[in-house]
C-alpha cells in the first residue's frame, strides 16, 4: 500500500508513518514547519517529506490519504484530496483498522502525563519480555522511535481527547476499544474545540463505553471529573489508583524521599515493590502507580514492573534535564497547562528547595493563547521566583498584564527569543533553575540556550 500522510510531523500522524513503514508501506508526506525530532525519525525511516501545502498530489496517486487534525478546508492539499476522488481517511480510523483490530490494546487517557505514562508501560512491557508495540506522542528514550508496531500481542497508545480530522470531530481516543485504559486526569483544555469540562467528561464517557466487560478500567481516585465521568455508567473491571498520602485505593504508594524518587508501591494495602529512579515529582509517581497497575491487568507483576521501572528514562521534553552549564540547571518542559505547570514547579521546588527558579514559558497551546487559564496560570507561575514570558504576536491577552498572586515572583515579558536568551545571559547566577516550558518548538530556544550557556555566562 502506499500512503500519503498530511501532516505527517505531527507526533501522532509522524508516528502513524513509522508504523506504516515497519509494515512494508510505501509512505510519503507533507507538512508545513516541520522541525526535530519527528522530521530526524521519518528521515532516517525513509519517509519523503515535502515542505508546504501546494495543492500538489503525489503521482503516480496513493491508494490511500491520511489527513492529520491541523488540517482544514480551504487547505490547497485537502482541496486537492477531496477533489480527486482518492480514498481519504483519518489517522485514528486508519490505525485502527491496519494495527490496533488485531491487538490486546491498553490505551493511555488524560489531559496531562498521556506520553511520560504511555512511554512508562511500553518501557516495562518491554523490560518484561512482552515486545509491545506503541505510539506515543513524545520519543521514548528507551527505543528511540515514537511508535512501532512490536512483535508482542500489546499494543499502548497515547489515547488523546482531540479531535480525528476536520469530517470527523470525534477523540482520537473513541477508534481504539482498548482492552485496558488509564484515566490518570481530567480538566477542561483545548478550548477551541471544547465549550467546557462537562464535554471532556462526557467524550470520557464515551472511552469507557468502548472498553469491554472483561477489560478493565485503570482509574484516579484523586480526580473528581473522572468520577463523575464513571458515574455515568461502567462496565468493565474498575481499578482505582491513589499517589497522595493516606490515599485508601486499590492501588497507592509511599514515598521514600521528598522529591518522590523512591517510593513503594502498594496493592490492597501490600508493599508490592519498589521504585528508585532519576525521575521526581509527585506526578511521576503516580504516573508510574497507573503504569504498573495496567501492566497487573495484563499479567506483569506489580514487583516485576518496579524493577523494570527503576530503568526508565522519561521521553524527551518531559522534565529532561538539558545539562548544568556555567552553574545553571536547564530543564526543558512539556506542560502547557496550569495544572501541568504547578506539578513541575512543585518537583523542581522539592529537588532544590534553595535555588533560585526561573520559568520561561512560551503560551503556544490553542487555549493557552486563547487566554482561558489566566487565574490559574498566574497562580501556578507563582512558584517560581523568576517568570519570562514570551509574547507570542498570537496571543489574545497581554502577558505582562498576568496576575500573579506572589509578590516575590517577577514577571517579565520578552518580544523574542533574542531578548529572553540576552536577559538570561545578563541577569542569572550560578545555582539558579532554569525551566523552558512549552508544547511546540519554542523557536528553537532549548537548543540556542544551551549553545549560548556553554560558550560562555
Amino acid at each position: 500500500m502506499y500512503l500519503h500522510i498530511l501532516g505527517a510531523s505531527g507526533t501522532f500522524m509522524g508516528g502513524i508513518a513509522l508504523i506504516a513503514r515497519e509494515l512494508g508501506h510505501e509512505v510519503t508526506g507533507v507538512d508545513a514547519g516541520a522541525y526535530p525530532p519527528m522530521s530526524t525519525l521519518l528521515s532516517e525511516q525513509g519517509v519523503s517529506l515535502t515542505e508546504g501545502y501546494t495543492g500538489e498530489l503525489p503521482d503516480p496517486p496513493p491508494d490511500c490519504i491520511l489527513i492529520g487534525n491541523a488540517l482544514s478546508r480551504g487547505n490547497p492539499t485537502v482541496e486537492a484530496t477531496m477533489t480527486s476522488g482518492l480514498d481519504y481517511q483519518s489517522g485514528p480510523a486508519w490505525l485502527s483498522r491496519e494495527v490496533l483490530s488485531t491487538r490486546t490494546v491498553i490505551a493511555v487517557a488524560g489531559t496531562h502525563g498521556k506520553s511520560t505514562t504511555s512511554a512508562m508501560l511500553a518501557h516495562l512491557l518491554d523490560r518484561c519480555g512482552q515486545q509491545p508495540g506503541f505510539l506515543i506522542g513524545a520519543v521514548p528514550s528507551t527505543f528511540s522511535v515514537s511508535a512501532r508496531c512490536g512483535r508482542g500481542k500489546h499494543f499502548v497508545i497515547e489515547a488523546d481527547e482531540y479531535d480525528s480530522a476536520f469530517f470527523d470531530k470525534r477523540p482520537k481516543f473513541v477508534h481504539y476499544h482498548p482492552h485496558v485504559a488509564i484515566l490518570n486526569n481530567l480538566e477542561f483544555d483545548h478550548g477551541d474545540i471544547y465549550s467546557s469540562v462537562e464535554d471532556i467528561i462526557r467524550q470520557f464517557h464515551y472511552l469507557v463505553r468502548t472498553v469491554s466487560a472483561n477489560g478493565t478500567l485503570i482509574v484516579n481516585q484523586a480526580d473528581t471529573n473522572l468520577a463523575r465521568a464513571i458515574e455515568m455508567g461502567c462496565w468493565s473491571q474498575l481499578e482505582w489508583f491513589d499517589a497522595r498520602a493516606d490515599a485508601d485505593a486499590l492501588w497507592t504508594v509511599c514515598p521514600r524521599t521528598r522529591d518522590c524518587s523512591e517510593f513503594s508501591v502498594c496493592y490492597q494495602g501490600n508493599t508490592e515493590g519498589q521504585i528508585v529512579w532519576p525521575l521526581f515529582g509527585q506526578h511521576n509517581m503516580a504516573n508510574a502507580l497507573s503504569a504498573i497497575a495496567a501492566a497487573n491487568a495484563v499479567g506483569v507483576k506489580p514487583a516485576d514492573a518496579c524493577t523494570a521501572l527503576s530503568s526508565f528514562i522519561p521521553p524527551q521534553r518531559r522534565l529532561q534535564h538539558l545539562g548544568d552549564h556555567n552553574g545553571l540547571s536547564v530543564y526543558d518542559d512539556f506542560a502547557h497547562h496550569p495544572t501541568a505547570i504547578t506539578a513541575t514547579l512543585d518537583a523542581l521546588r522539592k529537588k532544590h528547595p534553595q535555588q533560585c527558579l526561573m520559568v520561561i514559558l512560551e503560551a503556544r497551546s490553542n487555549t493557552m493563547k486563547l487566554g482561558h487559564h489566566l487565574g490559574q496560570l498566574g497562580q501556578a507561575l507563582s512558584a517560581a521566583d523568576r517568570v519570562i514570558i514570551w509574547r507570542r504576536p498570537d496571543l489574545t491577552w497581554e502577558p505582562a498584564e498576568l496576575a500573579i498572586p506572589n509578590d516575590s515572583t517577577t514577571l517579565e515579558v520578552c518580544n523574542s527569543v533574542e531578548d529572553i536568551l540576552g536577559l538570561v545571559h545578563t541577569t542569572t547566577r550560578p545555582g539558579d533553575q532554569i525551566v523552558l516550558m512549552s508544547n511546540g518548538d519554542f523557536d528553537g530556544l532549548a537548543a540556542r540556550l544551551i549553545n549560548q550557556l556553554s560558550v560562555a555566562h
